[in-house]
């Protein structure tokens, strides 16, 4: 059986840095456990227009402690769980093991914005889109 590891809770005012950035794609880096050398993107949210944005933010306000929202992109998605209130989580995959990140309200709803069609990632970040997309390139495709 796999192992299943709990992140802690991202917060905006954690001691430790956990958001390394946030690409173009609106992938979103995080340091699992604030370890730098454990960089994981996570697939954000992106929308085309303003409207759609307030659409999708209005059903993140509206989840309930059980319920999820699920948003599907080209090829992955990004599904939110509401653990409990003030508390959510998306899960992924880290060394073969499920991860929880979990979220305060205010750190997920900070990290959603960036899907606003005005939104523009820092010159850095950038660097994090070429990195997403070597690391696609170096898959093996399966025959």
């Amino acid at each position: 059986m796999p192992c299943f590891t709990l992140a802690p809770r991202y917060r905006l005012d954690d001691e430790s840095v956990w958001l390394e950035g946030v690409d173009p794609s609106r992938h979103y880096w995080l340091w699992v456990n604030g370890e730098q050398q454990l960089s994981r993107p996570i697939p954000g949210l992106n929308v085309e227009s303003g409207g759609e944005l307030k659409q999708f933010m209005e059903h993140f306000w509206d989840l309930g402690p059980g319920e999820s929202l699920t948003w599907s992109r080209a090829v992955t998605e990004l599904k939110i769980h509401c653990v409990t209130t003030n508390c959510y989580g998306v899960v992924d995959e880290v060394e073969g093991a499920w991860v929880w990140h979990l979220f305060d309200r205010e750190s997920l709803e900070s990290l959603l914005m960036t899907a606003s069609p005005r939104w523009q990632c820092r010159p850095e970040d950038v660097a994090l889109g070429r990195r997403r997309l070597w690391q696609s390139l170096n898959l093996t495709l399966a025959a």
